[in-house]
């Protein structure tokens, strides 16, 4: 079936729609990993996106539910140059198309994602339709009118807290949407986890007694989540805090830095990042759309990224504090970050 991708500067793209036959609205972005499309699919930080893989098949080793990042997909719509029909591989347990269809979710094939790529990329991120027919102006502009991703966290947290037993170190986790991998990383430290929802009382999450807090990923703009920022205040000095991506963002907004928007972000599996306490340059995957751009007063930059010199970590000067932005437990190199779990904890 026939479908268009409409851009918010009035560009329009004609391709092929799969999945799930429904019209969706989100901001398109696009990411560099040449693997990966299974956890891209799930991660909840793409929550209210619509995803572009620059790599032109995707769906090759079809779908394995075993290596999902959450309990289904998050993203609102799915682009690709071709879609593989013929999967192999001897894990895959379903075809793409068949698994987004299962999840509602809309996928779009054919179009050129190098020419949608370039422009993302020269003009910035914008938001976008995939729609089975034809709209008028005025609907157009009512949709994206209409469209608002500042509830993302709060649709993706855990509903509830829980625990995974562990006789290690207890770890507190503030799920903005959290990565399964994290939580693996974790589990082969064998640590105690306690698993907050987002907007949970800083006395509820102290009242488990934890050795540290951690802060994970997420998605949307940080400078929305001002009563979580409240809250990470009031532990700042109590206990140990440690963050990844968005939890990274509210960290510096917390001690009083400031975050701003990238122009088309950065996503994918391939980005260097340099470790300046060590002096070694590492592989990192990264899936983030703002980026801390004044550092808090009493921090100091850990790590920043070769490509474009953003902040990709930093370290409290006497606190227990320390965050990175990219994400070390998704086997970008594929090891390369992984000591990253072992200083924190360390710290």
């Amino acid at each position: 079936m026939k479908a268009h991708l409409i851009l918010e500067n009035g560009m329009i793209f004609e391709g092929n729609a799969f999945g799930h036959m429904k019209e969706s609205v989100g901001e398109v972005v696009f990411n560099t990993g040449m693997t990966g499309y299974e956890e891209v699919l799930t991660d909840p930080s793409y929550y209210g996106q619509i995803v572009t893989m620059t790599y032109p098949l995707i769906g090759n080793y079809g779908i394995n539910l075993e290596d999902m990042e959450s309990n289904g997909p998050k993203v609102r719509g799915f682009i690709v140059r071709e879609k593989s029909n013929h999967p192999n591989n001897y894990r895959c347990e379903m075809e793409l198309e068949a698994y987004l269809k299962q999840n509602r979710i809309l996928g779009l094939e054919g179009i050129d994602t190098r020419a949608l790529t370039k422009i993302l990329r020269n003009s910035g991120t914008m938001k976008g339709i995939i729609t089975l027919r034809e709209l008028t102006q005025s609907q157009i502009k009512q949709k994206f009118k209409a469209f608002d991703n500042r509830s993302a966290v709060r649709e993706v947290t855990t509903k509830e807290v829980y625990t995974v037993e562990g006789t290690g170190k207890h770890i507190a986790i503030m799920d903005f949407g959290i990565k399964e991998n994290i939580i693996r990383s974790f589990k082969r430290r064998n640590c105690k986890l306690t698993v907050f929802p987002a907007y949970t009382k800083a006395e509820e999450i102290l009242k488990v007694n934890p050795d540290a807090i951690f802060l994970s990923n997420g998605p949307g703009d940080p400078e929305d989540l001002s009563e979580v920022i409240d809250t990470i205040k009031e532990l700042v000095g109590k206990k140990p805090i440690i963050g990844i991506c968005l939890g990274h963002q509210l960290l510096a907004l917390t001690l009083g830095g400031t975050t701003e928007k990238l122009k088309f972000g950065h996503r994918g599996c391939n980005h260097p990042v340099k470790d300046l306490e060590e002096n070694k340059i590492y592989i990192s995957s990264q899936n983030h759309g703002y980026v801390v751009n004044e550092l808090p007063k009493d921090m100091v930059v850990t790590h920043t990224s070769l490509n474009d010199e953003t902040i990709e970590g930093m370290r409290h000067k006497t606190l227990p504090i320390f965050s990175v932005q990219f994400h070390p437990e998704a086997c970008p190199g594929p090891r390369d970050m992984d000591y990253l779990f072992d200083k924190f904890m360390q710290i």
